[in-house]
């Protein structure tokens, strides 16, 4: 029972420590990579799909992805996807490869997306002490129902507690790490 609660806390963690990281995937830094741009929709014969299933892409330089659609007509679409993104960045097209080139950051927006990131870290720390307060809860009432002792109680806290520590404490690794890669020229 009690072992059930920590690995179930212990397992949301290890996911909202992951869903951090794909979501800081997304976060352009000055470096070129294919997930700024694979989960983009495009409009695949009436229906959205992800960049990455109608297109292989590449990165060509330090500063540049390249797109090559698997099919002709699929170009004016993904150039039409890239320009409606948030991402601000604008598609060049030669025949059937589109060139997308990445402007380094100014150090204004390297701040904005530092306190992006701070704030994306934030989220998932309070994601984390919920699931925390959720385990406790479910602990309580194992002893409001006699199931345990207080000891246990006691003890299962204590042990929600530091995985809720170690959870919180790579949050703020993958975070930082995010940050010297944003402030890296």
């Amino acid at each position: 029972m009690l072992n059930d609660i920590k690995k179930d806390a212990q397992a949301r963690m290890a996911k909202s420590i992951d869903a951090l990281r794909h979501t800081l995937t997304k976060v352009r830094t000055g470096r070129a990579s294919p997930s700024l741009v694979e989960h983009l929709k495009v409009n695949y014969y009436g229906s959205d799909m992800p960049l990455s299933q109608v297109a292989s892409i590449a990165v060509a330089d330090a500063r540049s992805l390249t797109i090559t659609p698997w099919e002709k007509q699929m170009v004016a679409a993904v150039e039409k996807a890239i320009y409606a993104s948030d991402l601000g960045l604008t598609p060049n097209t030669a025949g059937t490869v589109i060139r997308i080139n990445l402007p380094p950051l100014t150090e204004e927006r390297r701040k904005e997306l530092s306190k992006h990131v701070h704030g994306e870290g934030e989220d998932t720390k309070v994601a984390i002490r919920n699931i925390r307060r959720d385990a406790n809860q479910q602990i309580k009432e194992l002893l409001k129902e006699k199931k345990i002792t207080e000891d246990e109680e006691r003890r299962s806290e204590e042990e929600i507690q530091k995985l809720t520590d170690k959870a919180i404490k790579d949050v703020d690794e993958v975070v930082k790490a995010k940050e010297q890669e944003l402030m890296a020229v």
